[in-house]
């Protein structure tokens, strides 16, 4: 009886067929997972930023910008952090497109924005807040979730520097002098808190009344500004009349201290005069008086313009002459 070998089932020869086949795919997977092996053993820092090498989760070193190894994923990872870029954290309001006409996000921020100053009155202030990493270890490593708690370190400042002000500070004149304040006592924060961030500036964008309370506001606003218009009249009209009275009075003064020294003066002069006259009246009598009585006579004869001289011993005038009519001296 002849005996058949037996036959290998279809299945099981595509079974040894595939089984050929991945003996022949593994070394090229082999391959292929050394290169991506070998290929991630190598990475790039950008110039703006440094990176973190982690060996298992633990801080091993920091590279600088530049061509840098490491042992394969999930041995070492390296976290990338931007120290030299300068980043914004914006409050009250978002920027949905930059550009030469920014776009703004139209949700309402005001549970950032709305405060309560310090003359009990309220206030919606918008602010940006621009930093860098300063140290990139302390901002991955010692503070969860920075950028959050940034913001909230942000919001805490602000609200603080807020309630010592009045709102017309913060709506006018004391708008500089908030976000300086602001930055010292916030880079402070980081610093206590070990953040690693560095305050580059707080630029206050805008500082308004509540839309509700804006057309009264904007009233007592036009109010303060006439009472500061007239204020301001009145001081000009001052600054015009008084001193040109002061001026006046003092030349009065001066006036009335320049004639009574004149007065006093000729007064002085007449009396050392008189006293001359005297003196040379008692040391000659008569020519005294005859001086005296030439002098009177010449006075008293020059101001009078019609002159009849007669003799006193004469009898008659002659009938030719006419005393009617004037006769030029």
């Amino acid at each position: 009886m002849d005996m058949q070998p037996p036959q290998i089932p279809p299945a099981m020869e595509h079974l040894k067929a595939s089984g050929q086949q991945i003996k022949s795919l593994a070394p090229l997977v082999l391959i292929l997972l050394i290169g991506i092996g070998l290929w991630n053993c190598w990475y790039t820092v950008e110039p703006e930023e440094v990176g973190l090498v982690l060996r298992f989760g633990k801080f091993i070193k920091e590279t600088q910008p530049g061509l840098h190894f490491k042992l394969p994923a999930p041995v070492e990872t390296v976290i990338k952090v931007p120290v030299q870029r300068q980043m914004k954290e914006e409050f009250g309001f978002r920027t949905a497109v930059p550009g030469v006409r920014t776009r703004y996000s139209s949700q309402n921020f005001e549970h950032e924005s709305l405060m309560l100053t310090g003359d009990l009155n309220v206030a919606v202030v918008e602010w940006i807040a621009q930093y860098r990493i300063r140290n990139p270890y302390n901002f991955l490593f010692k503070v969860k979730n920075p950028r959050q708690t940034f913001r909230d370190m942000n919001e805490a400042i602000m609200r603080e520097v807020v309630g010592d002000r009045t709102v017309t500070d913060i709506l006018t004149t004391g708008r500089q002098e908030i976000a300086d304040e602001t930055k010292r006592k916030l880079q402070e924060l980081c610093d206590q808190y070990e953040t690693g961030i560095v305050v580059e500036q707080i630029v206050l964008q805008d500082a308004n009344p509540p839309d509700p309370v804006k057309p009264s506001f904007n009233e007592v606003n036009q109010a303060q500004q006439e009472k500061e218009r007239m204020i301001n009249d009145a001081w000009a009209e001052y600054n015009r009349v008084i001193p040109k009275a002061k001026g006046q009075a003092l030349q009065t003064i001066q006036e009335a201290k320049g004639y009574a020294t004149d007065r006093i003066n000729r007064a002085k002069g007449d009396a050392s005069f008189f006293q001359q006259v005297l003196q040379a009246y008692r040391e000659a009598p008569d020519v005294t008086r005859r001086r005296l009585y030439l002098e009177a006579m010449d006075n008293i004869y020059s101001s009078i313009t019609r002159k009849i001289i007669v003799d006193e011993y004469v009898k008659g005038i002659l009938p030719l002459l006419s005393l009617d009519k004037k006769v030029k001296p």
